[in-house]
């Protein structure tokens, strides 16, 4: 069993940066690709970036490519959304989640609560 909490969501400029974090408990997380998913008003959940257990792989949405870089800590349990040049499209409810079959296909078996990201233009 794995319980993931983030943190770090808030209103900011267009332009700026925000880091959000995901702490998991439980000793399986180094076995987990771990990933960030958002979810905008009135629109479906979309994938954002993932990184595998190792984090030598990782993978991202196409318009966040260059802006976002997913990271992981797996001696403090914990991953990270480094994200840049926010835009008001960006502006969503910000999701962690944890996949035991890996980054392949990645599924996620858990989910954080989410976080809130506001982007004012």
């Amino acid at each position: 069993q794995v319980q993931l909490v983030e943190s770090g969501g808030g209103l900011v400029q267009a332009g700026g940066s925000l880091r959000l974090s995901c702490a998991a408990s439980g000793r399986a997380f180094r076995n987990y690709a771990m990933g960030w998913f958002r979810q905008a008003p009135g629109k479906e959940r979309e994938f954002v970036a993932a990184i595998s257990w190792s984090g030598v792989k990782t993978y991202y949405l196409d318009s966040v490519k260059g802006r976002f870089t997913i990271s992981r800590d797996n001696a403090k349990n914990t991953v990270f959304l480094q994200m840049n040049s926010l835009k008001p499209e960006d502006t969503a409810v910000y999701y962690c989640a944890g996949a035991s079959a890996g980054i392949s296909s990645f599924s996620p078996d858990y989910w954080g609560q989410g976080t809130q990201v506001t982007v004012s233009s």
